[in-house]
């Protein structure tokens, strides 16, 4: 298993000892900045019960939403591979883009222009303070790597994305994959 450095456009993956922490117990996190002043990443494989439907009433096509991470709960975020068509976008990296004009993307949601292969919307997201993720990785809480999916991580992360991560990973990590989500209801 090979672990990279932590930086914009890697993957998180928790480690299985996280399974006490309500926010990333089986978490997959694509960072979308990390620097010295800290780390953004956006939780991929936790759908919540909401549509976007139920957040936005402009928007009338209910595309999912996902828990992004434990901070800022209350407001929406969204990642893409749309920049050609969403204004102020910031790029994460190899074709994945961070934000942009809000009100333009709900108006091409809307007319059909984006579908929901194109965009992810999140509540909250995961946040790391300067120096934290580092001390996090160095108490093996996360493992990184790479995401070789690029642009189609959009496609690929879903709830079985954090048991296909720990299956790539092999060793151990293959065990935990099938283990139940909460061991002390076995």
């Amino acid at each position: 298993m090979v672990s990279y450095e932590p930086k914009k456009g890697k993957l998180l993956v928790a480690e299985p000892t996280l399974s006490g922490d309500v926010s990333f117990n089986r978490s997959v996190v694509l960072l979308a900045e990390h620097n010295q002043e800290g780390s953004v990443g956006f939780i991929l494989n936790k759908p919540l019960d909401y549509t976007i439907c139920d957040l936005i009433s402009e928007i009338t096509i209910p595309f999912k939403v996902f828990n992004g991470g434990p901070v800022e709960q209350d407001n929406l975020y969204f990642i893409h591979k749309v920049p050609h068509l969403i204004d102020d976008s910031v790029e994460i990296s190899d074709g994945i883009f961070w934000g942009g004009n809000f009100e333009k993307t709900v108006n091409l949601i809307n007319d059909g222009t984006i579908t929901e292969q194109d965009i992810r919307f999140f509540l909250g997201y995961s946040g790391w303070g300067s120096q934290q993720l580092d001390q996090e990785l160095s108490s093996k809480s996360w493992v990184v790597v790479q995401n070789e999916y690029e642009s189609n991580i959009l496609k690929k992360a879903s709830t079985a994305f954090w048991k296909e991560k720990m299956m790539e990973l092999g060793g151990n990590y293959v065990l935990w994959s099938n283990s139940p989500e909460n061991p002390s209801l076995n």
